[in-house]
């Protein structure tokens, strides 16, 4: 397959084409000697060419993505080897420490979307803000200093977010996204707890610094926090803690040292009250807020007037927020883009075509097998995504070396998805005259998340389902979410047979869903708790999400 070979293979075969017309057209004039010496040069070059195409270069033995051009889609206007994804990424790593962070391009279609000059910016500024205050430097260890003294007058020179994790990798990724956002945009730095089941998966996203909070973290019981505790700004917002003087702004006003933000699927409507206008521009005077969440929040800052002009020149193309805040801070460790690397290799990459499909079936929203399984090949025939196979003959091996070859990468939890589309295409032919191979790295039964192992495998599949020419993804799956923003995919969703009697529907964009946002409009923010703020244009590209009908998504 042209598109991927290496370079060094291309120039071969055009170097072989070149030479071996060249003696025929001047054999008439070259005299008898040279003629012989031509012929020699000639059989070895023979030798030479054939036996390139008998072994694999050196070159093409390599791992796929250490040359240039392997596992490249050129079907895309960005520009060929640019690592730095149109600047997204800073130059100043050293690459061998994380291979994934420059090597991802090489496997993932070619981005349309390019990066705004200002979000560039910003992300060099927000960089060097953060190595000015990161752990363990001068200006953190004030910040400690001042939470432990448990009260505040305004904002530090260095002020925090600390992400909580919640829930399994998905979620965690989608609220690291929505978190750095949310710190980017009130000037804050964010810090993440690892814990032991998360603990070298991600490679540090900012050069020459960390963003793991340290363990010695004077707030020892914050993985606690919850709906119940005090410091929740629900809480003292319900509780009186938080006053019309502190929500004002007042110069006069004692702030508490922290806060705690309680934003998972369970937050309540005082924890709701935090995508208020009034909220906004008094939690930005806090200097450490605690952020618990398991969704996708970003849709709702979007819908914030406070926000509006800072996320238009961040994002000309709004409805590709996720898709380069993902790509800017999730690279798999070493260890897990090696597996990623070994399974492409083995299994993806001598297909033409690959279709990434993604199936989760929730304990809540229990689906029969065959319901499911119907489901998603009536998606793939339907939307022409896999060919349709001739029921009447049985499958024959292939014979033709230009046969396309298509490739079907299943994530599940359970095997016997992939074991039936493997089945189905292994008995009859295609339509198309296609071979279409199926391959399912993991089948786990259960979600362990607090298994590290479970972990690696979970982020190996999604940056292998990025990989993908085309993906199906299931309704509300936060794992397929992840896939689609790192792969800048519009996935076909498998619907709710409750929401649809159609199998699927593409999505308009890559970006996820806030499958459990506050009332929309924001008619919860009453004037005794702040005006929203809403933008004026906000439900112009802030709307109802494809795979649920509460969720809000950004539009452009």
């Amino acid at each position: 397959m042209e598109a991927r070979r290496s370079k060094g293979y291309q120039s071969l075969d055009m170097s072989g084409d070149n030479f071996e017309a060249q003696p025929e057209r001047h054999s008439s004039r070259i005299m008898k000697p040279c003629v012989l010496l031509l012929t020699c040069l000639v059989s070895v070059l023979l030798v030479f060419l054939v036996g390139t195409h008998r072994t694999p270069s050196l070159e093409l033995l390599r791992p796929v993505g250490t040359v240039a051009g392997i596992g490249r889609k050129n079907s895309s206007s960005e520009a060929p080897n640019d690592r730095l994804l149109g600047g997204l990424l800073s130059p100043e790593f050293d690459e061998k420490s994380c291979l994934s962070r420059y090597q991802s391009m090489l496997y993932r279609k070619a981005s349309p979307h390019a990066p705004s000059p200002y979000l560039i910016r910003r992300l060099r500024e927000y960089e060097a803000l953060h190595k000015k205050c990161a752990p363990n430097t001068h200006l953190y260890n004030k910040s400690i200093e001042q939470l432990k003294s448990g009260r505040s007058n305004g904002p530090m020179e260095c002020n925090y977010v600390v992400w909580i994790p919640h829930n399994g990798l998905g979620n965690r990724v989608l609220t690291i996204v929505s978190s750095f956002l949310y710190a980017l945009l009130n000037n804050k730095v964010l810090l993440v707890h690892i814990p032991s089941d998360f603990t070298d998966i991600l490679c540090e996203p900012f050069p020459g610094t960390s963003w793991v909070l340290p363990s010695d973290f004077p707030l020892h019981n914050f993985l606690d926090f919850d709906t119940g505790t005090p410091q929740s700004y629900g809480n003292m917002l319900h509780n009186k803690v938080i006053d019309d003087e502190m929500l004002s702004g007042s110069s006069n006003a004692t702030l508490p040292a922290y806060v705690y933000l309680h934003l998972p699927w369970y937050y309540n409507q005082w924890d709701k009250l935090f995508f208020c206008g009034d909220a906004q521009r008094m939690l930005r005077r806090i200097p450490w807020l605690l952020l618990k969440s398991d969704h996708y929040f970003v849709p709702s800052l979007f819908l914030l007037q406070e926000y509006e002009e800072e996320l238009r020149q961040l994002f000309l193309e709004r409805a590709t927020a996720f898709h380069h805040l993902v790509r800017y801070l999730v690279h798999p460790t070493n260890a897990v883009w090696d597996y990623v690397t070994n399974y492409y290799r083995a299994h993806l990459a001598a297909a033409d075509e690959t279709l990434g499909i993604q199936i989760r079936v929730f304990h809540n929203f229990p689906v029969p097998f065959e319901s499911m399984l119907r489901q998603v090949i009536n998606c793939s025939l339907s939307e022409g995504i896999l060919p349709g196979v001739n029921l009447q003959e049985w499958a024959a091996p292939a014979s033709k070396t230009d046969t396309k070859a298509k490739a079907v990468l299943v994530a599940s939890l359970f095997s016997g998805f992939a074991e039936r589309i493997r089945d189905m295409y292994a008995k009859h032919p295609t339509t198309t005259g296609e071979v279409v191979s199926v391959h399912q790295p993991s089948h786990e039964k259960q979600q362990h998340t607090e298994q590290r192992g479970h972990n690696i495998k979970a982020l190996a599949e999604v940056e292998l389902l990025s990989f993908s020419d085309a993906l199906i993804t299931t309704a509300w799956s936060t794992f397929g979410y992840v896939a689609q923003g790192l792969g800048g995919l519009q996935p076909w969703i498998l619907l709710r047979h409750t929401q649809s009697d159609l199998p699927c529907r593409q999505a308009m964009s890559s970006e996820p869903c806030f499958l459990m946002p506050p009332p929309f409009p924001s008619s919860h923010c009453s004037k005794d708790h702040g005006d929203a703020g809403e933008a004026a244009t906000a439900r112009q590209y802030v709307r109802q999400c494809e795979d649920e009908l509460g969720g809000i998504k950004v539009f452009d």
